[in-house]
C-alpha cells in the first residue's frame, strides 16, 4: 500500500484523507478508507490502484473494466500479494440481467502431480512448509491473466490491452515505497536473496528499499505491453510461458545470494503443456438466504462461499439482536468452528454438488446449531457433522487444518449497477520468492494450499494433491442482495481467516447494526476450529473477559486480521465505499462523484 501524507482524520470510521499517488493522478478528490457519493465506486488496498479504477469509470468504463485495470495496477503496487503469476476468483453481478456469475481462475497443479507431491522421498516425511514454498514444487499454473481476459471479453466494454496500459505507466514511473511495502520485503529478505531477478527488483544494494524511495518495475510494464500487443497466449503458449516453465523447472538460484536459506531449492514439474491446457471454470455461485438477504459467494475449489453460508445459516437459528453483543459474538465463534469442521472434512476441488448443496441448507444448519450451548463454549476442535445422520450426532473423524495468509481484494461498482468482487493471490506474502527473470512478476506458491498428508484420517481428505487439481481456497468474494437489489459487496485477503473476516463484517453490519465503515474497523477474531481463538489485541481487550467467562479460550494475539474492501448500495443509486482505516497500512476507497 502506498499511503501518502495524512491530511485529516476524524475517527476510525471517518475518512483518512490521503493524496492520490503521483504515479497516477486519477481524480481530484483525495482518497481515504471511506467515500460516499454517486456515479460508481472503487475500493482496494492501495490508492494508486483505486485511482486507476476510478479513472476508468470516469471515462465511461464499466465495473469490469475498472476492476481489471485496478487489478493490473495491484500487480505493480501489491506484487507480494497478487499478480499475473497467481490466480483468484471473480464474482460479477450483471445489473441488466440481475444475475450473479463467477470465474474460477484458481491455479492448477501439473498433470503429473501425485498425492505424494510434498513428501520427501529421502525420508518419506512431508517437506517443511518453507522448503516446499520456496521451490518449483509449489507453483501452480496461473489463472489471473486468463481471468482478466475472459472478464473483459464477456462483460467489459474495453479491450484488455487498453486496461493494462495504466498499470504499465505506473510500472515505468514508479510509486513511493511505504513502511508496509518495505517490511514485506524485509520479512522475505532471506528467500528473495536467493534469486538474482528478485534481488535486483526488491533488494537493491542487498537491502530493502528505503521508505519514501521510488519503486519501479519496467520489466513488468514491458510484459504488460507485450501481452497487450500479442494477447494472453504469450503467457499460455508463448515466450512468457516458456520463461515461467524454465523458472519452475530450473529455479534461477543466485551464485551470490543475499543471506542464507536453510533448505535445498527444489525444481518443479510444470510443463508447457500445463500452461497451454489451462482452462478457466465458470461455476454457478453459492447461494443462501440470511434474514431478508440473498448471499452469493464462490463455489469450489474455494470453500469460502460454502463456509460463509453455513455459518450464517447457523447464526440465523440463534435469534440474535444488536442488544446482546456477547451472545452474538459467542454464536459467531461457535458457528465459525462448526463450519470449519465441515469445510475441512468435506470441501475440496472435487466435492460433489449434492454435498455442497446440503452444507448450505437450513436443515443442515439446525443439525449443527443444536450443539451450541448459549452459556458454554464447545470444546475445540469440534468434529464435523455426519452427512448421513438427521439428528445432532457429529461424525467421529475429521480434524483442523490451516492455510496461507496473503492475498488481495477489490470491490467495484459502476453507475449502471454492475458489481465486481474479486479476490486474487499468489498465496504467501512474496509467493514462492522467484521473480521470472526479465518479466517482473513473482510466481505463486499456491500448491502448498493442498494438504501435504491426510488431515482427516481415517476418512478421505478432499484436499490432497492430484493431477491438474486445484487446491482448496478460503477466498470469499461475496455479493449480497436485498429484495433483489444490490445491498453489499465485500471480500478480504488473509488465508483461512478470509472466511471469518467476511463473516464478522456481515455480523457487524447486519446483526449488530453498525455502519459499514464501523463494521470494517471493528476489532476482529477468528475461530477456525482450533483450541484457541486468534484475535486482534483490541478484540481481546474489549470482549475477551465476557467470552472467557463462557469458556472460550484465546491463543496468542495477532496484530491484524484481514484487509477487507466493501461497497454498500444506498437509495437513489448511491454508494458507500469502504476500505480498511488501519490494517495493512490502510486502504483506499473512492467514488466518481463525491456526495
Amino acid at each position: 500500500m502506498r499511503i501518502l501524507p495524512v491530511l485529516g482524520v476524524t475517527s476510525l470510521s471517518a475518512a483518512l484523507l490521503v493524496a492520490p499517488s503521483p504515479a497516477f493522478a486519477g481524480g481530484a478528490q483525495p482518497l481515504g478508507p471511506t467515500a460516499t457519493g454517486y456515479g460508481g465506486a472503487v475500493s482496494t488496498v492501495d490508492p494508486t490502484a483505486t485511482a486507476v479504477g476510478l479513472d476508468v469509470l470516469r471515462k465511461g468504463g464499466n465495473a469490469v473494466d475498472a476492476a481489471v485495470a485496478a487489478a493490473a495496477t495491484l500487480g505493480i503496487t501489491e506484487p507480494f500479494s497478487a499478480g499475473i503469476g497467481g490466480g483468484g476468483f471473480f464474482v460479477y453481478y450483471d445489473a441488466r440481467k440481475r444475475k450473479v456469475s463467477t470465474i474460477d481462475g484458481r491455479e492448477s497443479g501439473p498433470a503429473t502431480m501425485k498425492e505424494t507431491h510434498f513428501i520427501d522421498p529421502a525420508d518419506n516425511t512431508p517437506y517443511d512448509f518453507q522448503e516446499a514454498r520456496v521451490s518449483g514444487l509449489s507453483v501452480g499454473t496461473p489463472g489471473t491473466l486468463a481471468t482478466w481476459d475472459a472478464a473483459a471479453r464477456k462483460w467489459g466494454s474495453k479491450s484488455l490491452s487498453s486496461l493494462l496500459e495504466p498499470a504499465a505507466r505506473v510500472g515505468d514511473k514508479g510509486f513511493p515505497v511505504d513502511a508496509t511495502f518495505r517490511q514485506q520485503i524485509a520479512d522475505n529478505a532471506a528467500a528473495f536473496g536467493q534469486f538474482d531477478a528478485t534481488k535486483a527488483l526488491y533488494l537493491p544494494g542487498g537491502a530493502p528499499p528505503a521508505v519514501g524511495s521510488t519503486q519501479r518495475n519496467p520489466d513488468l510494464a514491458a510484459t504488460y505491453r507485450l501481452i497487450a500487443r500479442k494477447g494472453i497466449d504469450v503467457l499460455y503458449e508463448g515466450e512468457v510461458g516458456r520463461d515461467i516453465v524454465k523458472t519452475v523447472q530450473n529455479p534461477p538460484v543466485s551464485s551470490t545470494p543475499v543471506g542464507t536459506w536453510a533448505f535445498p531449492i527444489r525444481p518443479g514439474t510444470m510443463t508447457k503443456s500445463d500452461l497451454s491446457n489451462y482452462k478457466l471454470r465458470f461455476p454457478a455461485p453459492t447461494k443462501s438466504k440470511f434474514r431478508d438477504l440473498t448471499v452469493y459467494g464462490m463455489s469450489t475449489p474455494s470453500s469460502g462461499g460454502v463456509a460463509v453460508s453455513e455459518a450464517l445459516n447457523i447464526l440465523e437459528t440463534a435469534g440474535l439482536s444488536q442488544s446482546d453483543v456477547t451472545k452474538a459474538l459467542h454464536y459467531y465463534l461457535e458457528a465459525s468452528a462448526l463450519s470449519f469442521a465441515d469445510r475441512n472434512r468435506y470441501v475440496g476441488a472435487y466435492t460433489p454438488q449434492k454435498v455442497l448443496d446440503k452444507l448450505v441448507t437450513d436443515s443442515w444448519a439446525k443439525q449443527r446449531a443444536c450443539q451450541i450451548k448459549p452459556n458454554a463454549a464447545l470444546v475445540k476442535p469440534v468434529p464435523p457433522g455426519d452427512l448421513n445422520a438427521t439428528g445432532c450426532t457429529p461424525a467421529t473423524v475429521g480434524g483442523p487444518t490451516e492455510q496461507g495468509q496473503s492475498t488481495t481484494n477489490l470491490t467495484v461498482a459502476d453507475r449502471w449497477g454492475n458489481i465486481v468482487e474479486y479476490t486474487f493471490t499468489i498465496e504467501q506474502t512474496g509467493g514462492n520468492a522467484m521473480v521470472v527473470p526479465g518479466r517482473g512478476f513473482l510466481l505463486n506458491n499456491e500448491l502448498t494450499d493442498f494438504n501435504f498428508t491426510n488431515t482427516q484420517a481415517p476418512a478421505a481428505d478432499p484436499n490432497l494433491p492430484g493431477p491438474n487439481k486445484r487446491p482448496r481456497s478460503s477466498m470469499s468474494p461475496t455479493i449480497v442482495l436485498k429484495d433483489g437489489q444490490p445491498f453489499l459487496a465485500l471480500g478480504s485477503p488473509g488465508g483461512a481467516t478470509i472466511i471469518t473476516t467476511v463473516l464478522q463484517i456481515l455480523l457487524n453490519r447486519v446483526v449488530l447494526g453498525q455502519s459499514l465503515p464501523d463494521a470494517m474497523a471493528a476489532p476482529r477474531a477468528s475461530q477456525r476450529n482450533s483450541a484457541g481463538i486468534q484475535a486482534e489485541p483490541s478484540f481481546r481487550t474489549t470482549y475477551g473477559p465476557a467470552l472467557t467467562a463462557l469458556g472460550h479460550t484465546f491463543g496468542p494475539d495477532v496484530p491484524e486480521l484481514g484487509a477487507a474492501t466493501a461497497i454498500e448500495f444506498t437509495r437513489g443509486g448511491g454508494f458507500i465505499a469502504s476500505a480498511e482505516p488501519a490494517r495493512r497500512g490502510a486502504g483506499a476507497a473512492g467514488v466518481v462523484h463525491p456526495r
